[in-house]
C-alpha cells in the first residue's frame, strides 16, 4: 500500500507552463534550423523532439512504460485513417494504370479553351490536380508549358505563375489522392470526405473569386489563340498510349457513390480500385502484375516524353510511406505530450483565450501559420496544430472537420507562399519566377484564410459535433 502510494506521488507531479514550453521551442529550433536550413529529413527531427519530450517525462517521474502507452494511443486514434492513405495509393496506382486519370486530364485539356491565358491556366491546372493528386506534379509539367505560352504572349510571369500555383492547391486539396488532403483529417481526427466536403465552402469562393480577378486583369493583355508544342506533345503521347473508353469513368463513379451514400470509405475505394484493375487488362492490355505493381509500388510511365512521364508516374502504396512515417514521429512526440500532461498545460493557457468560435479559429490560423513559417513543410503545419488543438475543438462541441479544414487551408496552402519552404523553393526552381512575384497572384491561397476567419466571427460554416467518433462519414 506504501509503494503504491509513493508510486502515485510520484507520477502526479505537474509540470510548469515553461517546462512545458521546452518541448515546443526544442521542436520549432530543430525544424526551423533542420529542416528549414539543413533539409534534414522531418522525420529524424521528429524522433529527436520526442526523445527530448520522453526525457522532461521521466524528470517528471513518468515511465517509459506509461509514455509508450501515450505513444500507442495517439497512433491508435489515427489508424482507420493511415488505413485510408494506404487504399488512396492503391487507388491511384489503379486508376492511372486502368487509363482513368489520363483520360481525364486529356479531355479537360481538351475543353479548355485559351482564349483568356490567367483564367485558362487556374482553371487546368486545378483539374489536374484534382485528378493527380499532386501540386508538384502539375506545376512542374502543365506549368512549365503555361509559363512558355505566357513568354511567348508577354503576358507578366508574376500574375501566370500566381494563377498556376492557385489552380495546383486548389486541386490538390480538393483531391481524395492528395497526401496532404489524407493527412489532414488524420491530425485533426476527421474523416476523408467529411473533410474535403467541409473546404468546398471555403475553398470554392476563395478559388472563385481567384478566377474573377485574373479574368480581370487578362482582358489587358489581348485573347490571343495559342498553341503549345508542350501542350499538344502531352496530347498526342496520352491518345497514343492510352485506350480511352467512357467506361473508365465507372471507378470515379464507384467512389463518388460510396461517398454520396456514406457507405465505409475503405472497401468503396477497394471495389473501385479492382474495377479499375480489371479496365486495365481489358483497355490496356496490361497484365496482372503490372496492375499489381502499380498498386504496389505506383504506375511507373515509359511513354518517352518527359513531361507526361511526371506526370503520371505515382500512385501505390508505397508512395504514402513517407508521409505516414511523418504521421508516425509526429504522433509519437504528441503521445508523449499528452501522457505526461505538458500539451494539457498549454492548452489550458491556450482555451483562456479560445473559449469562442471566432478565437479558437484564430488561434488554429496563426499556430497554422507560425508552424509553416518556421518549419516551412505543409505536413508539419497541419499535424502539430492539430495535435495541439483537437481537444479545444472537442471540448467546445465543434466538430473535427472545422480544424482539419482550417489547418490544411491556412497551413498546408501557405507553405508555397513561403521562400524558405521545399513548395517555395520547389516552384521558383521549377518555372523560374520568385515566390515574391507569384504570391500576390495566388489569390486562392490567402483568400480563403480570410474567408475561414469570417465564418469563425460569424459562425457560418461551423459544423457542431455530433458523434464521438468522427472517422466514420456523416459526422
Amino acid at each position: 500500500m506504501e509503494k503504491e502510494t509513493k508510486k502515485k506521488i510520484r507520477t502526479s507531479k505537474k509540470p510548469s507552463l515553461a517546462v512545458a514550453l521546452i518541448p515546443m521551442i526544442a521542436m520549432g529550433l530543430l525544424l526551423g534550423i533542420g529542416y528549414g536550413i539543413y533539409q534534414i529529413r522531418p522525420q529524424v527531427l521528429l524522433v529527436a523532439a520526442a526523445f527530448i519530450t520522453g526525457c522532461l517525462g521521466l524528470f517528471l517521474r513518468f515511465t517509459w512504460q506509461e509514455m509508450e502507452k501515450g505513444i500507442v494511443d495517439s497512433i491508435h486514434k489515427a489508424m482507420p485513417a493511415i488505413l485510408i492513405m494506404l487504399c488512396v495509393g492503391i487507388l491511384i496506382g489503379s486508376w492511372i494504370a486502368s487509363g482513368t486519370i489520363p483520360m481525364v486530364i486529356y479531355y479537360g485539356l481538351k475543353l479548355i479553351s485559351p482564349k483568356f491565358f490567367l483564367v485558362t491556366a487556374c482553371f487546368v491546372c486545378s483539374i489536374t490536380s484534382l485528378a493527380t493528386g499532386t501540386s508538384w506534379g502539375t506545376i512542374g509539367t502543365l506549368g512549365v508549358a503555361f509559363i512558355g505560352i505566357a513568354m511567348g504572349l508577354g503576358i507578366p510571369l508574376g500574375p501566370a505563375a500566381g494563377a498556376i500555383v492557385a489552380g495546383a492547391y486548389f486541386g490538390d486539396k480538393m483531391s481524395p489522392f492528395s497526401d496532404v488532403t489524407n493527412l489532414a483529417p488524420v491530425a485533426a481526427g476527421s474523416n476523408l470526405f467529411d473533410h474535403i466536403k467541409h473546404m468546398f465552402w471555403s475553398a470554392t469562393p476563395a478559388w472563385l473569386i481567384g478566377l474573377f480577378i485574373y479574368f480581370l486583369v487578362g482582358l489587358r493583355y489581348g485573347a490571343t489563340e495559342v498553341k503549345s508544342e508542350t501542350m499538344t506533345l502531352i496530347f498526342q503521347t496520352l491518345r497514343e498510349n492510352f485506350r480511352f473508353n467512357i467506361l473508365l469513368l465507372l471507378p470515379m463513379v464507384i467512389v463518388f457513390y460510396f461517398a454520396a451514400t456514406k457507405k465505409p470509405t475503405i472497401p468503396g475505394m477497394l471495389v473501385s480500385s479492382f474495377v479499375a484493375g480489371a479496365l486495365a487488362i481489358i483497355f490496356q492490355k496490361a497484365s496482372i502484375i503490372d496492375v499489381a505493381t502499380a498498386m504496389n509500388t505506383g504506375y511507373q510511365a515509359h511513354t518517352g516524353v518527359e513531361a507526361v512521364d511526371q506526370l503520371i508516374s505515382r500512385g501505390g502504396m508505397m508512395s504514402m510511406m513517407e508521409t505516414q512515417l511523418v504521421a508516425f514521429t509526429a504522433f509519437c512526440f504528441g503521445g508523449i505530450m499528452q501522457r505526461t500532461g505538458l500539451l494539457s498545460v498549454i492548452l489550458n493557457k491556450v482555451m483562456k483565450f479560445a473559449n469562442k468560435a471566432w478565437s479558437i479559429v484564430l488561434t488554429t490560423i496563426s499556430t497554422s501559420i507560425v508552424t509553416a513559417l518556421v518549419t516551412g513543410s505543409s505536413y508539419l503545419s497541419m499535424i502539430i496544430p492539430g495535435e495541439l488543438l483537437a481537444p479545444v475543438y472537442k471540448k467546445e462541441g465543434l466538430a473535427a472537420k472545422n480544424l482539419s479544414r482550417i489547418i490544411e487551408e491556412s497551413g498546408a496552402i501557405i507553405v508555397p507562399l513561403i521562400p524558405w519552404s521545399m513548395a517555395g523553393v520547389y516552384i521558383t526552381g521549377t518555372i523560374g519566377v520568385s515566390t515574391f512575384s507569384y504570391l500576390p497572384w495566388a489569390i486562392m491561397n490567402y483568400t480563403s484564410v480570410v474567408i475561414l476567419a469570417i465564418f469563425g466571427f460569424t459562425k457560418f460554416f461551423m459544423a457542431p459535433k455530433i458523434r464521438e467518433d468522427e472517422t466514420q462519414i456523416g459526422s
